[in-house]
């Protein structure tokens, strides 16, 4: 019988890979957006006549119900929140109502209307923050420095709650940064890989950056949606830090992507303080030994392929755009 997925957030970049992932399973697939005039589907765009996409709202307790009693899906993942750390401190209300209580919102509704569902949970790296230990696994404990690593702190632990209360199949994905074209322009990865290729085509003169120091775990997107899958695939519930192994710093990042067209990051690149973040998380890398060993999954895409997949993107986009 065909399994039907229901996604939260899939007008993102992580909901469009797994739709795409789920759709080649032969699920069928049911993405959930809001009713909102500024919903942008290009990321759908190309699987748009392949999915059902149905209203709803983590700030509406009914709508999930409602969802959940028409669609009777097998599986859910919520993988929308209010995902912009910068935008967190300006608005960390709002960053709790989505990305903390929105969780006990969907889990209520599953609990209530159909218990058997599996629950994927998108935690987040950004729950590590202030680092106790290197590299960040499992039982790390957490030191969230941003409302958005608070409130998926409590999404995370609503979700362990509701497993061990009520016995559900809840799963939380611990995953570490993960980026790929599809990525927002506002998060640093995409706004270097645009900036360079507005560079290389002489749209712009200077790219201004925060802190260059900042490291990060990276990955390809691609390659995690396949392991949300794979957590709700085991005969038991659990969570995973889901990571490449590797860090790198933002210069880092400036110099790979720079010179995948021949110039030099530093004759371009301008620190802003203004991009500094109120409480900064210095350095992120995660373990994922747990999930290679328990669900068979490790990536595929290297930092330099990832990086250079991004700049060749926007590349092949601002040249058509310029046509």
């Amino acid at each position: 019988m065909t399994r039907t997925a229901l996604i939260t957030g899939i007008t993102g970049q992580d909901g469009s890979y797994l739709a795409e992932f789920l759709l080649e399973k032969g699920y069928r697939v049911v993405g959930m957006v809001r009713r909102t005039s500024t919903v942008n589907f290009d990321r759908i765009r190309h699987i748009q006549d392949y999915i059902e996409l149905v209203q709803g709202d983590l700030l509406d307790q009914s709508s999930l119900m409602d969802l959940i009693r028409e669609y009777q899906p097998d599986e859910v993942y919520n993988l929308a929140a209010q995902s912009f750390v910068p935008t967190s401190f300006s608005q960390p209300v709002l960053t709790g109502e989505f990305t903390a209580l929105g969780v006990t919102r969907i889990l209520e509704a599953i609990r209530h209307v159909k218990p058997d569902t599996r629950f994927y949970q998108a935690s987040s790296s950004e729950m590590f923050g202030k680092v106790v230990e290197v590299p960040q696994r499992e039982t790390t404990p957490f030191h969230p420095r941003s409302p958005y690593g608070v409130a998926k702190v409590y999404g995370h632990w609503i979700t362990v709650n509701y497993r061990e209360s009520y016995g559900m199949f809840a799963c939380s994905g611990i995953l570490f940064n993960h980026e790929s074209p599809r990525r927002g322009l506002e998060f640093v990865t995409r706004k270097v890989s645009h900036g360079v290729a507005r560079i290389a085509l002489g749209l712009q003169r200077e790219l201004r950056l925060g802190n260059l120091e900042a490291r990060r775990d990276w990955g390809f997107a691609g390659d995690y949606v396949r392991a949300m899958w794979l957590m709700l695939q085991q005969d038991k519930p659990d969570d995973y830090v889901i990571a490449t192994g590797e860090t790198h710093s933002v210069r880092e990042l400036c110099e790979v992507a720079f010179s995948y067209v021949g110039l030099n990051w530093e004759d371009y690149v301008v620190v802003d303080p203004k991009f500094y973040r109120p409480a900064e998380v210095d350095l992120l890398i995660g373990d994922a030994s747990k999930a290679r060993h328990m669900l068979g999954w490790q990536p595929t895409v290297t930092f330099e392929q990832l990086v250079h997949m991004m700049v060749e993107a926007d590349l092949r986009a601002l040249r058509e755009a310029m046509r």
